[in-house]
């Protein structure tokens, strides 16, 4: 069994910073690619920032210069550093990580954690 568990959301001014993680944890042969999705209320998920095993990102336009994702592979951790946050930015976070607990990966998601941005 394999659990991702998120932590760091919360409530913010606009201009703020916050830091999200999320660990990895159970029987975990290997993690490919890992990433941050995001969901506003009335909205459909959307990626958010992504990072291959091998330390490549990629980001949404509209956090391209403010949000950074990082990894720590013997932690089985990823982290996403968000900075000039914005109202915009309001959403439920999710972590996403592509997991081989033999030979197989699959796909997990954490359970979300709720970033508010005040303007």
């Amino acid at each position: 069994q394999v659990q991702l568990v998120e932590s760091g959301g919360g409530l913010v001014q606009a201009g703020g910073s916050l830091r999200l993680s999320c660990a990895a944890s159970g029987s975990i042969f290997s993690i490919g690619a890992m990433g941050w999705y995001r969901q506003a209320p009335g909205k459909q998920r959307e990626l958010v920032a992504a990072i291959t095993s091998g330390g490549s990102t990629n980001y949404a336009d509209s956090v391209k210069g403010r949000f950074t994702i990082s990894r720590d592979n013997a932690k089985n951790t990823v982290y996403l550093q968000m900075n000039s946050l914005k109202p915009e930015d309001t959403a439920v976070y999710y972590c996403n990580a592509n997991i081989a607990r033999v030979h197989l990966f699959y796909d997990y998601w954490g359970q979300g954690t709720q970033v508010t941005v005040s303007s």
